[in-house]
């Protein structure tokens, strides 16, 4: 059974930096991609970020790109999301997926998700 937990939201003050944590267990193998998303009150979810379980190699929305970034411990099966410079409207419900797509840019790509993390950022 494949699980993805998300941890590490909370609230922070603009500026401030978050390191997310997705947490993986049960995905068969390094094929499956881990990538990021967000979804404000009221939006669709957002891609974010997304990072090859094989390999490692890295892909970022242009927006986040310089204040995200993604990373691997696969001795843990976890995933980090380091959030940098915070803004206001980096506040949403921040979610982690498994793809075996490369790069799954589309949330209807992932096979699985986790719970998500809300992450609140005031000004």
């Amino acid at each position: 059974q494949v699980q993805l937990v998300e941890s590490g939201g909370g609230l922070a003050q603009a500026g401030d930096s978050l390191r997310l944590s997705c947490a993986a267990s049960g995905l068969p193998d390094s094929s499956y991609n881990i990538g990021w998303f967000r979804q404000a009150p009221g939006k669709s979810r957002v891609f974010l970020t997304a990072i090859r379980g094989d390999s490692g190699a890295t892909y970022y929305k242009d927006s986040v790109k310089g204040r995200f970034t993604i990373s691997s411990d696969n001795a843990k099966n976890t995933v980090y999301l380091q959030m940098n410079s915070l803004k206001s409207e980096d506040t949403a419900v921040y979610f982690c997926a498994a793809s075996r797509s490369w790069v799954a840019r589309t949330a209807n790509l992932y096979n699985y998700w986790g719970q998500g993390t809300q992450v609140t950022v005031s000004s």
